[in-house]
């Protein structure tokens, strides 16, 4: 994509959102958008697959931090944007002679390179991102390596206290065979001749000045001779890993872990991208999790409520006594002091623990016959007096 492309182009109208929308804003919009427009859901609509290409191409840049923020201030450098036959927000304009040295050239002059002029300003916005390939301003410098994604499962008391787990990961890194040079062993790159090492060349039409990434050498500024076998000169191969990472203790499921430079490797030597790591969680047969608390129902009789227990009930480091007063409600919660989840502090959450009424779905006969002396013996109580009272002074009709 060219310098003018990314200017003329409005993203967040693509996507529908305001320059000042979140990241998570931007990607529902992105995906209800892509649902909508997805070829497989609109076969043989042009217009649709255009549309979602358009959509995919806006959220590309959006989604990452580094390019929306060089995008909004290109967008704020340049006012309005670009207007084609009327420049930037002017009546004369630039022309595209003009445009065209002004992201390609250094400022004052011509030549094979050179610091200075806006190239430098949007060098990263404009670059290519295939191994090797030069970019406007900045055709020969390091350039950070990707960040990569990958996701792992783990148990949920292995969430809970942490866990040591192997990740098997198949991602370009340096290439073992030439560490990364891109060069047979035994052998070195030379500088390119043609731009002298710069990646740019420059060339003159009338009162202009043009840079383009060098021909010769695909705006990389060297040349490989006797490309390595395993990586053909790019200086970075797929290969599989296998790193063991620590899942911190209280781990929530979709939480990110971040691994500071097991990313993809940097262009002439700079630092890898991170390793993120998406965490899933699996549920549990008996507890929950509220924050730090861990959460779980437990059955009781309505004689257990109203005459009160001392029930026993599990925790993840074995069981504890909970007392239930008498007369306790359907449905209460009870909390069980620091049995819950480490927090990040070293405070532990608590145990809640809600108390549900067990009806049975068969009774012998001398509980039943328990039960028609307790209905006898309360027959005189209207539990439900108050409600029709109140129904009636509220919704009764007139």
């Amino acid at each position: 994509m060219s310098a003018r492309d990314w200017i003329e182009k409005d993203f967040y109208a693509e996507l529908g959102v305001s320059s000042s929308s979140s990241a998570d804003e931007i990607k529902k919009a992105y995906r209800k958008l892509a649902r909508e427009l997805h070829p497989d859901a609109n076969p043989g609509d042009a217009k649709a697959e255009a549309r979602f290409k358009a959509v995919s191409e806006a959220y590309g840049v959006l989604s990452d931090p580094d390019k929306r923020k060089q995008y909004d201030e290109a967008r704020s450098l340049f006012g309005s944007g670009f207007r084609p036959g009327g420049g930037f927000g002017s009546p004369g304009g630039f022309d595209s002679a003009y445009l065209g040295d002004l992201f390609g050239t250094a400022a004052g002059g011509s030549g094979t390179g050179g610091a200075g002029g806006l190239g430098d300003l949007l060098g990263g916005l404009f670059a290519n991102r295939g191994p090797g390939a030069g970019s406007y301003g900045g055709a020969t410098r390091p350039r950070r390596g990707a960040d990569v994604e990958t996701e792992v499962r783990i148990d949920f008391t292995e969430a809970v206290r942490g866990a040591t787990v192997p990740l098997r990961l198949a991602s370009p890194a340096a290439c073992g065979s030439c560490g990364g040079s891109g060069a047979r062993a035994g052998t070195t790159a030379r500088t390119c001749p043609t731009c002298g090492g710069s990646g740019l060349v420059t060339r003159s039409q009338g009162a202009f000045a043009f840079s383009e990434p060098c021909r010769d050498c695909r705006g990389a500024g060297r040349i490989v001779d006797n490309p390595c076998a395993e990586c053909g000169g790019q200086g970075v191969s797929t290969r599989t890993r296998t790193l063991t990472i620590r899942i911190p203790a209280g781990v929530a499921d979709g939480q990110r872990i971040r691994l500071a430079g097991q990313g993809e490797p940097g262009l002439r030597g700079a630092p890898a991208g991170d390793l993120y790591v998406l965490v899933h969680v699996a549920a549990h047969p008996v507890f929950g999790r509220s924050g730090d608390d861990l959460t779980m129902t437990v059955p009781v009789s309505f004689p257990e409520l109203v005459m009160g227990v001392t029930l026993t009930v599990p925790t993840l480091d074995g069981t504890v006594s909970l007392k239930v007063p008498p007369g306790t409600a359907n449905g209460r919660t009870l909390r069980v002091r620091g049995k819950g989840i480490a927090g990040r502090y070293g405070e532990p959450g608590d145990l809640l623990v809600t108390l549900q009424v067990a009806v049975p779905a068969k009774l012998d006969r001398a509980a039943k016959e328990a039960l028609e002396a307790y209905m006898k013996a309360t027959a005189g109580e209207d539990l439900r007096s108050e409600l029709l009272a109140r129904a009636q002074q509220k919704g009764a009709p007139r």
